[in-house]
C-alpha cells in the first residue's frame, strides 16, 4: 500500500474516534473527507479489494431502503458484504464505510469474499462509478430534487450519462422500466440490462400529481400512459416516437397495501411479505431483488429477506414516546411527499389524524422549499384532527398547510423539543401520530427522541 494511502487510513480512523468521542456525530462522513484530504484515491484503493464485485445504488427516492433491503437479502444468503448502511452516500461516507471496516494498515479482511454495497447520491454517481468499477448500478427513479443543488431532471440524468461512460461494459443496469427518465439510460448501452416494473391495473390512477417527466427525450412528444401509479411512473408510451416501457424481468402484481406492511407477487419469488407499504416501497423491493438476481443469490433468501428488513431510520420507522407511536415518514420532495400523502388518506383514525410536519432548508434538504406547493396537502382536508409544524421553515410549513385548509398547528415549534412537547401536551392517550419531516428535520427529530431515550441514535 502506497505511503499516501496508508497516512490517509490512519487520519481517518483517528478522525472517527475523536468524532463519536465528542459526540459530533457516528463517524459517517468525516472520517472520509479528512482521508480524501491527504488521499483523493481512497476509495478507489480500498474498494479494489473488494474483489467478489461493488453494487451501487442511486436514484432520487428509495437509496436507502433498497440498499437495506438488498443488505437483508445478502445477510440471508451467507455473503459478506460492506455497506454504507447509515446513508451517508457522498464520496466522504463511501471512505468512511471502507476505512470503518480496514485493519489500520489499510486491508479490508476478507475483501475476496465480501461484496461492496453502497447507496450513493446522484450527482455523486460519476465519480463513484469511475473509482469503484461497480459490477451493477441500480437506478431506483428520477425525480425533481433539491433544485438548489441539483437543478432540473436533466441534470441528473447528464450526470448519470456520465457515470456510464466510465462504469464497466461488463456491469449489468438495473433499470426501472416504469420510469421513463431512468429506461432513457439503456439508449447506448451495450451492457446487460435486467428491467423491473409493476404490473397491477387495480392500483393505477389517472391523478398524476407532481409529473417530472412529460416529455420524450427522443423526439419531444408527450407521453400517454395506459396505466399510472403515481407521478410519471407507469407504463407509458410515446405515440410520436413509438419508444415505449420495456417489459421488465421482474414485476410485481396482486399487491395490498396494510398500514405497516405490504404483500405482492414478484416474478420467481412468488407471494412476498415486506413490513414496509407504500407503492414507493414496492418499487424498493422490486430493485433489490432485482439486483439479488443479478448477483445470482438464492429465491429463498430474497423471500426471507424481504419478510425480516426493518425500516431505516426514518422511513417509516415507529418510535414510542409516553404511550404514543410517532409513524416517522420521510418527505423531501414532491413525489415521495405525495406518496405519504396518499398513504395517509387510507389510513382510518375514527377521530381525525395528528400530523406532524417539519420543514428543513439545509444543504442536504434543498433550500428552495418552493416544493411544498407541489404537494397535494390538499387531499387531507377535513382529516386532521390536530397539526403540529415545526423545522427551520416553520412558517412556511404553516403558511402552505393553512392554504391546504387544514386547521392552525397547535405549535409552530422552533426546536424539535418544542415540538414532542407540544404533540404530547395536545394529543390524545395512545393517539398516533404521524410525523413528515425532511431530511435533515427528520435527524434533528431523531437526535431529540435518542435525547429522551426513546430512539437510538441513527448511525446505529
Amino acid at each position: 500500500m502506497k505511503p499516501r494511502t496508508a497516512a490517509a487510513v490512519t487520519a481517518g480512523k483517528a478522525a472517527a474516534v475523536v468524532s463519536r468521542a465528542l459526540g459530533r456525530g457516528g463517524g459517517t462522513a468525516l472520517p472520509g473527507l479528512v482521508a480524501e484530504r491527504i488521499d483523493p484515491q481512497i476509495v478507489a484503493h480500498l474498494g479494489q479489494q473488494l474483489v467478489r464485485g461493488r453494487v451501487l445504488v442511486t436514484g432520487t427516492n428509495g437509496k436507502t431502503t433498497t440498499s437495506r433491503i438488498l443488505a437483508r437479502i445478502l445477510q440471508e444468503a451467507g455473503t459478506p458484504y460492506l455497506h454504507n448502511r447509515e446513508g451517508s452516500n457522498l464520496m466522504r461516507g463511501i471512505a468512511s464505510a471502507l476505512l470503518a471496516a480496514a485493519s489500520p494498515g489499510g486491508r479490508l479482511p476478507h475483501g475476496r469474499e465480501t461484496l461492496g454495497l453502497f447507496e450513493t447520491d446522484e450527482a455523486t454517481l460519476p465519480h463513484a462509478a469511475r473509482a469503484l468499477q461497480p459490477g451493477a448500478i441500480a437506478f431506483t427513479n428520477l425525480f425533481r430534487d433539491q433544485l438548489d443543488r441539483y437543478g432540473e431532471v436533466d441534470t441528473v440524468a447528464s450526470l448519470w450519462k456520465e457515470a456510464l461512460s466510465s462504469t464497466p461494459k461488463t456491469a449489468t443496469l438495473v433499470l426501472n422500466a416504469d420510469d421513463p427518465s431512468v429506461a432513457d439510460l439503456a439508449t447506448g448501452w451495450e451492457g446487460p440490462i435486467h428491467w423491473f416494473g409493476v404490473d397491477d391495473e387495480a392500483f393505477a390512477t389517472q391523478a398524476a400529481g407532481a409529473t417530472d417527466a412529460r416529455w420524450c427525450g427522443s423526439c419531444g412528444g408527450t407521453f400517454a400512459y395506459t396505466r399510472r401509479y403515481f407521478a410519471h411512473i407507469g407504463h407509458w408510451r410515446c405515440p410520436g416516437c413509438g419508444r415505449e416501457r420495456p417489459e421488465p424481468q421482474t414485476s410485481a402484481s396482486a399487491i395490498t397495501l396494510g398500514l405497516e406492511s405490504a404483500s405482492f407477487e414478484i416474478t420467481g419469488l412468488g407471494r412476498v411479505t415486506l413490513p414496509l407499504t407504500g407503492m414507493y416501497n414496492v418499487y424498493n423491493a422490486l430493485a433489490a431483488v432485482s439486483l439479488a438476481k443479478v448477483l445470482f443469490l438464492p429465491a429463498a433468501a430474497a423471500v426471507a429477506g424481504l419478510a425480516s428488513v426493518q425500516p431505516a431510520f426514518g422511513r417509516q420507522e415507529v418510535v414510542e414516546l409516553q404511550g404514543h407511536k410517532l409513524r416517522i415518514m420521510l418527505c423531501k420532495n414532491p413525489a415521495g411527499a405525495n406518496q405519504v400523502i396518499r398513504l395517509l388518506q387510507a389510513v382510518d383514525p375514527g377521530d381525525g389524524l395528528h400530523v406532524a410536519a417539519l420543514l428543513n432548508d439545509r444543504f442536504a434538504d434543498g433550500q428552495d422549499v418552493s416544493w411544498t406547493w407541489d404537494v397535494d396537502y390538499e387531499l387531507l382536508r377535513g382529516r386532521i384532527a390536530g397539526c403540529h409544524v415545526g423545522g427551520d421553515r416553520a412558517e412556511d410549513m404553516a403558511l402552505r398547510l393553512k392554504y391546504a385548509g387544514w386547521p392552525a398547528p397547535r405549535t409552530v415549534a422552533r426546536t424539535p423539543g418544542e415540538l414532542l412537547d407540544s404533540i404530547l401536551a395536545n394529543t390524545p392517550p395512545g393517539a398516533d401520530v404521524f410525523v413528515v419531516p425532511t431530511y435533515t428535520a427528520m435527524l434533528d427529530l431523531r437526535r431529540e427522541l435518542a435525547r429522551r431515550g426513546a430512539a437510538s441514535t441513527f448511525w446505529r
